[in-house]
């Protein structure tokens, strides 16, 4: 184009997107991304719809379908959507939830009280990103039916007959949840395959958000079933997030009973339960209306700060202790649930993942304060074992700064990782990566077919020592330890500061068998624990090296998974020719740098795996099976995934 024609802007170049357009245009404005995570959140937000109406009393039982065809239904004994005409805009009232930004019954506080979805784009984006869209709403006697293709309807809306319904329902949980009730919604959606790169839902992400849902909302029943393999699993808990306490602390020797208290205050809805365990980190999670705020906001704030007053005052009127407990003492070992349900929550983002309502804070800060401190008076035995945890924290984390000051000194003075970390030249850390690899050998060859410019390697000796049972003044005089921090220039736990960290992308590159999973375990359960939000900001990946190599005449293919190597394997086989020449590797030492570059660190044609919250949790799930101090969890884990490893080196 030329510059004359960059020169005419004018009125015509004004582009209006008219409804649902924006949002195919630009669909990561509206749902993070167009990957896994941005598939399954359009899920949740159409089963968050259902869960509100849960919340406001009108719903108890919701099912989740996973269909063979990749599409997905969502179906409740809710209220149903309203169906009448909606004067302004002459339409249903549902087609103007499916089809129109911002329109929604969650903006005023007669319909809803608290709601996860307060933008009103939550079904709306769902069904312009969808290839199709499918609703049933069951209202005063009557099924009313509509289907929209890629967030347009195709039909108007429909008064269909019960019985027609029922001779064409295959799928039992639908019938269950659907066509038992006398009210509800049934959404069936398929993804749209050129918005989304993979538009198959992974069953455990799912199930994970049910059972999520299901402690937060106890006496919920929710039901997932996935047709793919046959599973239904039903969540309901009765004890609510008492039983999410319970759950998270089901592998570890627990100090106390869960503590729980629930006040509402000024119009918000405080809910806190709690335990402390033998361990030496904490485990702290936060929801608003049902969601996950993964990087905390005013009601964590509230919770921390009660925390901490509380126990020092305790400690100190009981005489228990002369120094100031600073809050990670308090919050060691600590498991809780925070739960608040409001009117109005003020959300960073579409996406939910911080609260940012100033008065939330005090409120919270209030009830945790008094109930809390109750708590603490009329059980002194469990008091004593929470302040003794902590005082012996103060003691471990004094320590941990000597160590740091001495590290510090003797690192100051010289170049942090001598013989260890080959940086790169690139000064900007955005685009600037590291690989966290295993082994010299490896090491090596990475440093050789690494690309100077952007790329560091850092070779980590064995396994790098298991935080689960270890405090900080021992984690800081692991070496290995110590040098990853020094690396990534942002100090640990509490010091932590995100804006130091010196490369945009952290990739742990380590060899496709056991020995390989369990250092990837080892520095997941690592980053989770004490660099947390460099997994919430989306900054762990992992490196996905090849299996397998096969050469056929001269023609070289890389397989990634065994089902990928047997696909590759079928196909040559039955194209006849040259002889095929197979090699497996055990490691990544056995890659020259060419191949590791191709394969591995090549930005244009390797394979990263995204590290999200939930593997970092699932990480540490798996270490403090394995690694903490219940014999009998470790081996009945054993005993269940013995028949799974497939590579053992010993």
């Amino acid at each position: 184009m030329s510059s004359d024609e960059y020169a005419s802007y004018t009125a015509k170049d004004i582009q209006v997107l008219e409804d649902l357009e924006a949002v195919r245009k630009r669909p990561s404005m509206y749902i993070g991304d167009t990957g896994i995570r941005g598939l399954h959140h359009l899920l949740n937000e159409v089963i968050d719809n259902s869960v509100d109406e849960a919340s406001a009393g009108f719903c108890d039982a919701i099912g989740v379908i996973l269909h063979s065809d990749n599409s997905v239904t969502v179906c409740d004994n809710g209220r149903g959507i309203p169906v009448d005409f909606h004067d302004e805009f002459n339409a249903p009232a549902v087609e103007i939830v499916m089809t129109k930004l911002h329109a929604g019954g969650k903006f005023g506080s007669k319909a809803y009280k608290v709601s996860g979805g307060l933008h009103g784009v939550g079904i709306s984006v769902v069904n312009a990103l969808s290839e199709w869209l499918e609703v049933e709403i069951k209202r005063d006697g009557k099924i009313y039916y509509q289907r929209y293709e890629r967030g347009k309807p195709v039909c108007t809306l429909q008064q269909i007959e019960l019985q027609q319904v029922e001779e064409e329902r295959k799928v039992e949980e639908e019938r269950k949840h659907f066509e038992n009730a006398k009210t509800g919604t049934k959404i069936r959606f398929k993804p749209d395959e050129s918005i989304f790169k993979n538009i198959r839902y992974d069953y455990s992400i799912v199930a994970e958000r049910l059972r999520e849902l299901a402690f937060l909302n106890s006496g919920l029943q929710l039901t997932l079933c996935d047709e793919r393999s046959g599973i239904t699993k039903t969540f309901m808990y009765e004890g609510g997030i008492v039983s999410f306490v319970e759950h998270l602390n089901r592998n570890k020797s627990v100090l106390h009973a869960p503590i729980y208290f629930k006040e509402e205050k000024n119009g918000i809805i405080v809910e806190i339960a709690m335990q402390y365990n033998n361990s030496f980190a904490e485990n702290i999670l936060s929801f608003v209306n049902n969601v996950r705020t993964v990087e905390g906001g005013t009601h964590l704030s509230g919770f921390k700060a009660a925390l901490t007053k509380v126990i020092n005052e305790y400690a100190r009127m009981k005489k228990m202790t002369k120094s100031v407990l600073e809050g990670e003492d308090v919050r060691e070992g600590l498991t809780a649930i925070i739960a608040i349900k409001m009117r109005e929550p003020q959300f960073e983002g579409q996406t939910k993942t911080k609260l940012g309502n100033s008065e939330v804070k005090g409120i919270v800060e209030s009830v945790m304060r008094h109930n809390f401190w109750t708590f603490l008076e009329e059980n002194p035995k469990d008091a004593e074992r929470i302040i003794s945890k902590a005082v012996a924290a103060a003691r471990a984390r004094e320590a941990a700064r000597q160590a740091r000051e001495i590290a510090r000194r003797k690192e100051s003075v010289s170049v942090p990782m001598p013989g260890k970390l080959a940086d790169c030249s690139e000064r900007n850390p955005a685009r600037r990566e590291i690989f966290i690899v295993e082994g010299d050998s490896a090491g090596g060859s990475a440093k050789q077919a690494r690309d100077r410019n952007f790329q560091a390697v850092m070779p980590i000796r064995g396994k790098i020592l298991n935080v689960e049972k270890a405090q900080m003044a021992k984690i800081l005089k692991n070496s290995e330890i110590r040098a990853l921090i020094n690396a990534l220039g942002a100090g640990i736990g509490e010091d932590f500061d995100i804006e130091k960290v010196r490369y945009g992308r952290i990739i742990i590159m380590s060899d496709a068998d056991v020995d390989g999973a369990h250092i990837r375990t080892l520095l997941l359960t690592f980053f989770y624990r004490y660099m947390r939000p460099l997994i919430v900001q989306n900054r762990v990946f992992i490196a996905m090296p090849p299996l397998y190599m096969v050469r056929h005449g001269d023609e070289c293919r890389y397989a990634f998974s065994e089902e990928e190597y047997a696909d590759i394997m079928r196909e040559l086989s039955a194209s006849g020719g040259d002889v095929i020449h197979v090699q497996r590797y055990k490691g990544l030492g056995e890659m020259n740098p060419e191949q590791l570059w191709e394969t591995t660190m090549n930005p244009e044609t390797r394979c990263l795996k995204l590290v999200t919250l939930r593997d970092a949790e699932y990480a540490d799930h798996i270490f403090s099976v394995l690694m903490g101090e219940d014999v009998e969890s470790r081996r009945n884990f054993i005993q269940m995934h013995a028949k799974e490893v497939r590579n053992l080196d010993i």
